[in-house]
Parts: structure tokens; C-alpha cells; sequence
């Protein structure tokens, strides 16, 4: 077992909108938002829609207020034309062919990295624009002039939901192991004792952070089937983490592993590169499970959620209503709890809350179901859970709860 620990961390955003002068590179609040932001959201559900659907719109304004927060107090970052963030001045181009890059460099571009995935069959290049040219500018000049090409923005992604900062129980585990991409994990929380981890950096050494943890402590909850964990930690310290190449790159880490089953509990919007990648997986066998997002029933689709052959999961209360802010992509395939105390605390942490937590919950029972990537296998894992997920809302397979509602295993 090899642990990649960097810094701890995350930051602390209290109960309002933060001080853009106190962010710091290592205080980038990508996955936490104030808990006021979240504050009577079940009231509000228990109102009306109506009531529902502005509290809703009022933790979606936060969220975005944060992230143009983020924008204008890092140099590094920009946006893209519908405001999701990207890594400022870079164009990552797929499987590029010489004439195309010698076509771009005579047009300004110089080349940054040039990267193959192996594992993933991908070569990816992460072009720098040229001086002075807007990002935006700086992808649609190159889709002009290439239109058989694959450029876009090395887009930035965020966790989907509100973390603590908790301790939780021990237990007994299975021996199943799960991949998961996220924020560092740490590893000294009782909530792992005894979990197998293996973590390992992709933008600087492996830094923990909250919402990673929670993901790792449900994905490895006690009397489940995970014991062992690989973490991809694509956020470390960085201004820059949660990027598609960076995603990507702990895609591939993971493939080369042969861990059959892959969480990723981030949201964003469609990528090129991240598709691809995403295909690559789903070709070779390897199941990903990613959260539908937390911007509410009338917000776009999700991604990677939404890409062909991703298992997306929403998130229900105890009582099974779906979140209000739980999104609805194209197609939703499983929904579990995403409203909980942390696994163990007995209530004492401040609770999970997002499309976040409700993923690993049925990323560890396909776990549990599949002991290699196999494009078979894994159907047959799908089946075998939607065999014993809990029929919500119409009869059968429906667009807002799947297959049903998926419970923690308890062997």
C-alpha cells in the first residue's frame, strides 16, 4: 500500500460569500459552499415546489457568485462563453495530426504538452494561445481553421455537493476495490481505518480535502463490499484542479490499474477530451458512476453523467423524494441516498448533502458485482443491481429515478 499525502485542508467559508482577498491557492473553494447557502432547502421542499425551486435558484446563484469569485482572483483561470471556468490561454487538442499543429503554430499557438494515454489510446496536446487572444477566441479560431479537428477549452470541474469535515466509525469491509477521481483523501480519518488506499497526485502531490473524503468514507463504508481504494487526486493545491487533462490523466492511471469500476463524483459541462476519454473506458469495459449535479430539476445536462454508458445517479432523502436541487440530465439510471449524516457519526457530523454522496453509494455495490472490466460483466452487474433497487415513481426504469432507489450493502 503507497500513500501520496500533500497539504490538508479546504476552506472554511462560514456562513456567507467569501473574501476574495483570503483565497489562496491552496484555499480554492471548489467543492464546499457556505451551509447558508443550503439552509432551508427542506423547508422550502416541504412547502411547495414553488418555495423549493427559489431556494434552489438562490444556492445556484451562490455557486455562481463563487466561481466568479474564483475567476477574478486567479490569473490562470478565465471562462467560457456559457461561464464555466477553463485554465486561461490553453486549447487541448485530440489526437491532433502534425500538418494540424504545424498549422497552428504558424497561426501563433506553441505547444505546451503533448501527452499519450496508453491505457486510454488517446494523445492529447495542450496548445498556449498567442499573445494576447482571448481563450475563447483562441479555440474558435482553431475550430475554424480545422474543422476536422478536436479543440476545446481544458475545462475546470467541481464537486457536487456539501461536505463536512467529520469523523466516522470503523468497521468490517469487503475486499472489493474501487477507483475514484476527486480531491485528495486523508488518509489518518477513522473513517478509513483499515481501507486499503493507494492515492496518487495529478497536478502536485495528493492534498485532502473534505469532499473527497466523504466520497472515499462512503465508497468504503463499513459492511460494504469496498475495501480497497485508488484515488486520483486531479485538484492537489492547485489553481487549476479539477481540469479535463488532468481528469484525464487519472482516467488513464486508473485503467492501466485495471479497477473496474470508477467513481466521479464532478460536475461540468461537455468536453472533448473528457468524452473521449469517457468512451475509451466504457469501450474496454469499465464502469463510471457519476452524480447528476445540483443545480436543480431545469438545469442543463451534466457532465460526465451525461455522456453515453456513465451510470448517473440522483440523490433522495430518507423518505425518497428526490433533492430539490438534484439535477436531471438526459437520463438518470440509479438514485440513493444524498442527504445523510456521514457514514457511522451518529449525527454528530454536519450532514452530506448533494448528488455527491449518493454516487459512491452505487459505485460500491457495483464494485461488489464486477472483478474486472468487461463490457459483459458490467452489464451484468447493472442488471443485478437494478434487479434489487427499490421501484420508485412509475413502474420500471423512469427518467427521474432509474432503476430505483440503491441502499448501502450490509453483509
Amino acid at each position: 500500500m503507497s500513500h501520496a499525502q500533500g497539504r490538508g485542508g479546504g476552506l472554511g467559508l462560514g456562513g456567507g460569500i467569501p473574501d476574495v482577498s483570503a483565497i489562496t491557492d491552496r484555499a480554492l473553494a471548489r467543492h464546499s459552499l457556505p451551509d447558508t447557502a443550503f439552509r432551508g432547502l427542506e423547508r422550502a421542499q416541504a412547502a411547495s415546489s414553488t418555495a423549493a425551486e427559489r431556494a434552489v435558484a438562490r444556492v445556484a446563484q451562490v455557486r455562481q457568485r463563487l466561481a466568479e469569485d474564483r475567476r477574478r482572483a486567479v490569473p490562470v483561470l478565465a471562462t467560457d462563453r456559457t461561464g464555466h471556468l477553463v485554465v486561461r490561454n490553453e486549447v487541448v487538442a485530440v489526437a491532433a495530426s502534425e500538418a494540424s499543429l504545424a498549422a497552428a503554430r504558424q497561426a501563433g499557438f506553441s505547444i505546451l504538452r503533448r501527452t499519450s494515454y496508453g491505457p486510454l489510446d488517446l494523445e492529447v496536446t495542450v496548445l498556449a494561445a498567442p499573445p494576447g487572444m482571448a481563450t475563447d477566441r483562441a479555440v474558435a479560431l482553431l475550430r475554424e481553421r480545422d474543422p476536422a479537428g478536436a479543440y476545446d477549452f481544458n475545462h475546470l470541474y467541481d464537486g457536487a455537493g456539501l461536505a463536512p469535515q467529520g469523523q466516522v466509525t470503523a468497521g468490517r469491509r469487503g475486499s472489493a476495490s474501487v477507483g475514484m477521481i476527486d480531491s485528495g483523501v486523508d488518509i489518518r480519518a477513522e473513517a478509513l481505518r483499515g481501507v486499503r488506499i493507494e492515492q496518487r497526485g495529478f497536478v502536485g502531490p495528493a492534498s485532502p480535502q473534505p469532499h473527497g473524503s466523504a466520497v472515499a468514507a462512503i465508497l468504503a463504508a463499513p459492511g460494504g463490499d469496498v475495501g480497497s481504494l485508488r484515488v486520483a487526486d486531479v485538484y492537489g493545491a492547485n489553481p487549476t484542479g479539477g481540469s479535463a487533462e488532468a481528469i484525464v490523466a487519472g482516467m488513464a492511471w486508473l485503467a492501466q490499474s485495471g479497477t473496474p469500476v470508477i467513481n466521479i463524483s464532478l460536475v461540468g459541462p461537455p468536453n472533448l477530451l473528457l468524452g473521449a476519454a469517457v468512451q475509451s473506458l466504457v469501450s474496454k469495459g469499465f464502469l463510471l458512476v457519476a452524480p447528476a449535479g445540483n443545480d436543480g430539476p431545469a438545469s442543463k445536462d451534466t457532465y460526465p453523467a451525461s455522456y453515453r454508458g456513465v451510470i448517473a445517479v440522483s440523490a433522495v432523502d430518507s423518505r425518497g423524494r428526490l433533492l430539490p436541487e438534484a439535477s436531471q440530465p438526459s437520463h438518470i439510471d440509479f438514485v440513493a441516498l444524498g442527504l445523510t449524516p456521514p457514514p457511522g457519526s451518529a449525527g454528530k457530523a454536519r450532514p452530506l448533502r448533494g448528488t455527491s454522496f449518493a454516487a459512491p453509494v452505487v459505485a460500491a455495490r457495483l464494485a461488489g458485482l464486477m472483478t474486472a472490466p468487461s463490457r459483459t460483466a458490467a452489464r451484468r452487474a447493472i442488471d443485478e443491481l437494478a434487479s434489487t433497487a427499490r421501484d420508485l415513481g412509475t413502474k420500471g426504469k423512469d427518467a427521474r429515478f432509474g432503476y430505483g432507489w440503491v441502499e448501502a450493502s450490509s453483509n
